[in-house]
């Protein structure tokens, strides 16, 4: 397949850009600054018209899988008009490009969309972000639906994997590095997320792209857990001090972030798991891979 991958240098467009080349498939890497390391380079800029314009012309791809974006959340909530620009005016002036020349959009949203009320959201569930990044995110599904362009969007949870990505370090590596450096962390008990290793993510997103799968997926790994027992199952995984790990509450934290976080926006992802070979990963798998793939 001819792909397209947004923010190619991002976390999870890095490990779809060299799962796909490793595939054979011919991959045209999106992106801002900074070279990709896999795939054809071209300079793609959500917030510049003419860049997408010129770059569905020359590639006209039969998939693009749009993994770029503004998801600094508390950023979004200050400057809410770039926020806007990237998130949602970028996502339709893409989709509307990718309507014109034929391609399916594969759009990586978020659990953000959800108001944290409950936890485990089905895709059948009621959106009600809280916070203007998920309002952002939530506003460029319906941009994409209304573009008329083929969509699959794929709705994930808490990123994580091996290495940094475009100058930020995910949240599993943070807990390493400090765990290693026998620092101690506090990490929210009463914050419930199902955390997804971009490997795991990637897989599924090109399963589901050579399978011309359409429609809304919840895409996240498949365990709900709090950000506290993540960390400690981390900990346990890379044999270091569980000790250092200290309980906190979303409250600790509340004077420090711009924006609200939902207290349980866990997903449930049954739906996806009946149409992949390559399954939601369940935690204690997840953080087994990671630990092969960060010694390699």
């Amino acid at each position: 397949m001819r792909l397209l991958i947004t923010g190619a240098n991002g976390l999870l467009g890095y490990k779809l850009s060299e799962l796909s080349v490793n595939r054979s498939h011919k991959v045209y890497s999106g992106y801002v600054s900074g070279l990709p390391s896999f795939g054809l380079p071209i300079k793609l800029n959500l917030i510049d018209p003419s860049s997408i314009n010129q770059a569905f012309d020359t590639i006209r791809p039969e998939v693009v899988l749009h993994c770029a974006a503004l998801t600094d959340v508390d950023r979004c909530e200050v400057e809410k008009d770039l926020a806007m620009r990237i998130n949602v005016h970028g996502t339709r002036l893409l989709a509307e490009a990718a309507n014109k020349v034929g391609s399916q959009v594969i759009f990586v949203s978020t659990d953000y969309v959800f108001d944290g009320s409950k936890g485990m959201y089905r895709e059948v569930d009621e959106p009600r972000p809280i916070n203007f990044y998920g309002h952002t995110k939530l506003l460029a599904e319906m941009a994409l639906i209304d573009s008329r362009a083929e969509y699959l969007i794929a709705r994930t949870s808490v990123i994580y994997g091996s290495r940094p990505a475009s100058g930020k370090v995910n949240f599993a590596l943070f807990i390493l590095e400090r765990l290693k450096a026998l620092k101690e962390i506090k990490a929210l008990a009463d914050q419930f997320i199902t955390p997804t290793l971009n490997s795991n993510l990637a897989e599924m997103l090109l399963e589901a792209a050579e399978k011309g799968l359409k429609g809304l997926y919840h895409m996240s790994g498949a365990t709900r857990v709090s950000r506290y027992d993540f960390s400690i199952k981390l900990a346990d995984t890379f044999n270091l001090n569980r000790n250092l790990i200290k309980k906190a509450k979303t409250s600790d934290f509340q004077s420090l972030w711009k924006a609200k976080r939902p207290a349980d926006s866990s997903l449930d992802v049954s739906k996806i798991a009946n149409f992949l070979n390559n399954k939601p990963m369940y935690l204690n798998d997840a953080l087994i891979k990671l630990k092969k793939e960060i010694e390699g």
